[in-house]
């Protein structure tokens, strides 16, 4: 029996278990990096905290459905808006009792089952301060007070963030290795369905496994995988996804064709990248639908080891996630050794091969740096946080690669040496690929697209491609028509 007070000073006691509680579900919840960090059951406390308007909710819920970068971390310090985080499993392992405006809670309650696509079905009653509180006993009854598991004991989240950067960089370099492979098996050496000088652009294959698997790894299991790690979650996602899927390559295929005087080329093969790639998560998350439901049908009909298989995957406490890290390491290093050696060999010849190993090395960066400007997704503009339904990290990232990509191609116009191609070449495919992404940036279309706003979605979608298609003309195709490169 854990006694919590509200604001109102009231007393809540002998709460039911959380099992015997409605559980209301999102359609797009399990989208959003949110639902690791809430998987913790961390909750936002401040001393002032007034109701935000749902449309506020939303509008940073399809901000943050790709990615919100290191933010999803889970950290008891103060948050950049300066509330404090506090862990409901602390407080109930310690015993103590914390004061929990009702406001406060009721606010955390909505935000964490806020699902537009139901909204006009769900009763608008708003629960009551013990329905909200309730699921938390029942860790007070797993967890019993003044008994510490020393077995769950959460990692240093110093080491936690190290441990992130790791995955991220191996996952990183393993989407490159997969993006080069898709282009040769569907490029005019293979398949042949795909080439440059067509709209149908190398990129899009990619695009679209990225995108139906973001529907599989980013949408419906994403939460079953940070059950497991979430380190593991942001590796998948941000990582493979983000690197396997290139937004800025899109773009400069495009700005190739233009260069070219192939404008039709041009708009279709914008047109027709985004129709595609829309489509692929959609066709991903539906996909993944039923193969849950059959998932959970089998599991429910098997009798046995179930609860502890799951048990013995978990990366839950510091020997796993050190013995993890230990592990992504020295597949790291490998990778590293391995294109290094390799780089060395052909980097007289200019080859492809030079070229490609040169980008698993320089591909980390580009993934890091995306991660961390995802953490503007979701905040908004100024301290008034104008247009939080824009995802401003991922909006950044895309501009900021396409700009760099236009930028080295008009240099290997310019310059035209081996050397410089061999190394303008690795850097647009692997650090510019990486920093770059359609996975999250259909994640957040498809988000925009179920709520309440769906014009959001096409304007977003519209606006980072024609900002980057622009800025990309100006670096790179006037330099081309006036200076006459070939």
């Amino acid at each position: 029996m854990i006694p919590f007070h509200g604001h109102s000073g009231r007393r809540i006691m002998d709460c039911e278990a959380k099992d015997s509680l409605p559980r209301p579900s999102g359609s797009f919840g399990e989208a959003s990096s949110v639902a690791s960090s809430l998987r913790r059951r961390s909750l936002s406390l401040s001393d002032d905290v007034p109701p935000r308007p749902d449309d506020d909710i939303e509008s940073e819920f399809v901000s943050e459905a790709g990615d919100f970068g290191d933010r999803a971390l889970h950290s008891n310090r103060s948050s950049g808006s300066g509330r404090l985080r506090f862990s409901f499993d602390n407080v109930v392992e310690n015993g103590s009792v914390v004061p929990i405006p009702e406001d406060v809670l009721l606010q955390s309650y909505r935000f964490r089952f806020y699902d537009p696509t139901v909204s006009n079905t769900v009763s608008p009653v708003t629960p009551s301060t013990l329905e909200i509180i309730c699921p938390l006993s029942s860790d007070a009854i797993a967890h019993p007070v003044n008994k510490r598991n020393e077995d769950t004991t959460e990692l240093p989240w110093l080491l936690e963030y190290i441990s992130c950067l790791i995955h991220l960089a191996l996952f990183g370099i393993l989407g490159v290795l997969t993006r080069y492979l898709l282009e040769k098996l569907f490029g005019p050496g293979g398949v042949g369905a795909t080439s440059d000088q067509s709209y149908m652009y190398l990129d899009l294959p990619s695009n679209m496994v990225g995108s139906f698997l973001m529907g599989w790894w980013g949408v419906v299991f994403k939460r079953d995988i940070s059950k497991v790690s979430d380190q593991l979650a942001i590796g998948l996602t941000t990582g493979y996804l983000g690197s396997l899927t290139t937004f800025s390559g899109w773009i400069q295929k495009m700005l190739d064709l233009s260069v070219e005087g192939h404008w039709v080329f041009a708009v279709l093969g914008i047109l027709i990248g985004l129709f595609l790639a829309a489509y692929s998560i959609i066709f991903g998350i539906e996909t993944a639908r039923g193969a849950k439901w059959l998932l959970q049908r089998l599991i429910k009909s098997s009798t046995c080891g179930i609860s502890s298989s799951k048990s013995n995957w978990k990366v839950d406490n510091c020997k796993r996630h050190l013995a993890v890290v230990v592990v992504l390491l020295l597949m790291l290093g490998l990778l590293y050794g391995l294109s290094g050696t390799w780089e060395i060999r052909e980097f007289s010849s200019g080859s492809h091969g030079a070229q490609l190993w040169l980008a698993c090395m320089v591909a980390p960066l580009g993934v890091w740096i995306r991660w961390f400007l995802a953490r503007l997704n979701g905040r908004g503009l100024g301290k008034m946080g104008l247009l939080k339904w824009v995802p401003f990290g991922t909006l950044i990232a895309n501009v900021l690669a396409a700009c760099a990509m236009a930028a080295l191609a008009t240099v290997k116009k310019a310059v035209k040496t081996k050397t410089s191609d061999t190394v303008a070449t690795g850097i647009q495919f692997g650090m510019l690929g990486c920093l770059s992404t359609v996975s999250t940036f259909m994640a957040e279309f498809q988000a925009m697209r179920e709520s309440k706003n769906p014009w959001r979605a096409y304007t977003y979608a519209v606006s980072t491609i024609l900002i980057s298609f622009a800025l990309g003309t100006l670096i790179y195709s006037v330099p081309v028509w006036t200076k006459a490169y070939n």
